[in-house]
């Protein structure tokens, strides 16, 4: 992940009105905290709140305000990011909520879809994965005017982790800037 990568996608994020907030790895459980309505149900490797229900059942669901969610891959050049379905419930609970947050990691952002593809194509080669790429709430202009919220999420919060020591400029902790293109 390039420094330019990052800003291209936090300012496409910006241009869809998905608010993003950033900080180290170790911060995760403050920065969703901050992120998520209540209530809340979440399907994340990432460490979660206690007020996050880990475990919801169809009425937790279905109650629920904000899902928390990890997202696979990032795509800097649109601003989406990758959702997998799996049985843990991924997809349902990053769909059926106002607000969708979604925990990303840097390393896990890329350029385009082009290397997007490259990330999936192994993956779907071994039919190990279904994937959403998702860019913003959701909107429909269906049924005449502009409708967000009618397959989707009303509204998303990105947190972006980077790695416990690194700085925002991509430098390690303790020193002056640093573009680190991978």
């Amino acid at each position: 992940m390039s420094l330019a990568d990052r800003s291209t996608f936090k300012r496409r994020l910006d241009d869809l009105g998905v608010t993003v907030s950033e900080g180290p790895e170790s911060a995760c459980r403050d920065l969703i905290a901050e992120a998520a309505g209540d209530p809340a149900v979440g399907v994340s490797d990432a460490p979660l709140p206690d007020r996050v229900e880990t475990a919801p059942t169809t009425a937790d669901l279905r109650a629920a305000h904000t899902g928390v969610t990890d997202a696979e891959l990032g795509v800097a050049e649109y601003g989406s990011v990758a959702i997998e379905a799996d049985a843990a419930g991924t997809e349902p609970v990053s769909l059926f909520v106002d607000r969708h947050v979604v925990v990303l990691r840097e390393r896990d952002l890329v350029p385009d879809m082009p290397d997007a593809f490259d990330w999936l194509g192994p993956k779907t080669r071994e039919g190990s994965v279904d994937v959403v790429f998702a860019t913003g709430p959701s909107a429909t202009a269906d049924m005449g005017g502009l409708v967000h919220g009618a397959h989707g999420p009303k509204e998303v919060h990105v947190v972006l982790l980077r790695e416990d020591g690194e700085t925002e400029d991509g430098g390690p902790a303790g020193t002056e800037g640093g573009d680190r293109d991978e």
